[in-house]
């Protein structure tokens, strides 16, 4: 392990070792072969001239094609990583994902696995409008049969893909634009983070702050000011969104006796319901307070930049629902 690595860089590491070790495992999507510049976010720069055209495959304009193709090749033994540039965009292809990809197995009575890595990115903060920037992970994490995965930091991305792609199963892997620039300390060759397993970002005693991707970045900020106002919060990275780490969540909200859930997507329905229904079933008795949520709002997302800060989750909110669980009276 040496020096450091952007998010871009560690998912290009990944792909790069995963194909390297398996002639099975090929990418394919619009614009990801070096013809087209190794993608629009450069994450598969540099394996068309590694591997050939004929496993860093350019697709036409059609999610349904690709995503056709790669259940297809799934199915046929091989691994495919199929890119859909934008995730609003996977709801062109939504029959193959949750009809197909998700329900073969079970169709099969076992028999028949999906080893399918389906990567996209999205992401509110850059100005890409209302049908360019939704978290739709809630949409995924209620279909049996796929894993949904999202990281917060270049380490965790290099090895949680490397993980999706060992997968038997069909494994959507969330990206967020304004997190592949971040750096973290290069974890070295063949390195893995396991699915379902969350990660304590930051240790504390008095409110565990349960989130993942981007806003992980959003709650270890929040949790270093309130230190300093004597408030101890705990940052739960759940880094796999389904099936999340129940076993760290309560772990957490058992010790703190307190819980914020956060995440990016609107607030109604989101994950952080599931979330948050689940702490109140099972702890239940250890509670001080009612769990809190924080989420998006409830609209599409806007173009304007001012309108668009004020549509993400907003550290007020944040620091606001904190604080609701620390002066709740029993």
């Amino acid at each position: 392990m040496s020096g450091q690595i952007t998010m871009t860089e560690g998912l290009n590491q990944a792909l790069d070792e995963a194909m390297a070790a398996d002639d099975g495992v090929f990418c394919l999507g619009e614009d990801v072969s070096a013809k087209q510049g190794g993608g629009v976010f450069k994450i598969t720069a540099g394996l068309t001239e590694k591997y050939g055209e004929n496993r860093v495959r350019a697709t036409p304009i059609s999610e349904t094609a690709i995503m056709g193709a790669a259940v297809g090749a799934a199915i046929a033994g091989q691994r495919p990583v199929a890119e859909i540039m934008l995730m609003n965009f996977v709801g062109v292809c939504m029959d193959q994902i949750v009809n197909h990809a998700a329900k073969l197995r079970f169709m099969s009575g076992g028999q028949t696995n999906v080893p399918l890595v389906i990567r996209t990115t999205t992401g509110v903060g850059v100005g890409f409008g209302g049908q360019h920037s939704d978290m739709l992970e809630a949409w995924f994490a209620h279909v049996a049969g796929i894993k949904v995965v999202t990281p917060s930091n270049a380490a965790d991305a290099k090895g949680l893909l490397r993980a999706s792609i060992d997968c038997n199963d069909p494994v959507l892997f969330i990206e967020n634009i304004l997190c592949y620039g971040l750096q973290s300390d290069d974890p070295g060759k063949d390195y893995r983070v396991p699915l379902g397993k969350a990660a304590i970002a930051r240790e504390g005693t008095d409110v565990s702050l349960i989130t993942y991707g981007r806003t992980v970045l959003d709650a270890l900020g929040i949790a270093e000011e309130l230190d300093k106002e004597g408030i101890s919060v705990e940052v739960v990275d759940l880094r796999t969104i389904a099936p999340y780490d129940e076993e760290t969540v309560l772990a957490s909200v058992h010790k703190t006796g307190r819980a914020v859930t956060l995440h990016e997507a609107v607030k109604p329905f989101g994950t952080g319901a599931e979330i948050s229904a689940n702490i109140h079933e099972k702890l239940f008795n250890a509670l001080k307070a009612p769990v809190q949520r924080v989420g998006g709002a409830f609209s599409a997302v806007p173009f304007v930049s001012a309108l668009e800060q004020a549509w993400i989750p907003t550290r007020e909110e944040i620091v606001g629902a904190i604080k609701a669980t620390m002066d709740w009276k029993q």
